[in-house]
């Protein structure tokens, strides 16, 4: 177990979203510039590959109250971020220590 201290709540130090809601609410599909992304050809699919996730497991976790409120408060789906968030720190350390 780590030794680690979170001393910051989170959302602390987040900014606030610079992103303009209501104009990107109000933009109709045919206002939105494309031309930066490429067409998916028949190149690109004989390429591509279908990756499911590995299967989950149901299990209890503590987790501290202030967090999972947190996550909760995001709405819907909560436990898939919960999942994501852990699944990312997994990917960035799976390597340390072989």
């Amino acid at each position: 177990m780590s030794k680690h201290i979170t001393r910051m709540k989170l959302g602390e130090g987040l900014e606030q979203s610079q992103t303009d809601w209501k104009r990107l609410d109000a933009m109709k599909d045919e206002d939105i510039d494309c031309s930066d992304i490429p067409e998916l050809d028949a190149r690109f699919f004989e390429n591509a590959k279908v990756v499911m996730p590995p299967g989950k497991k149901q299990l209890t976790l503590r987790i501290d109250a202030d967090v999972l409120d947190w996550m909760k408060a995001q709405g819907k789906g909560y436990q898939s971020r919960i999942n994501a968030v852990l699944r990312a720190y997994y990917e960035a350390h799976r390597d340390e220590g072989r």
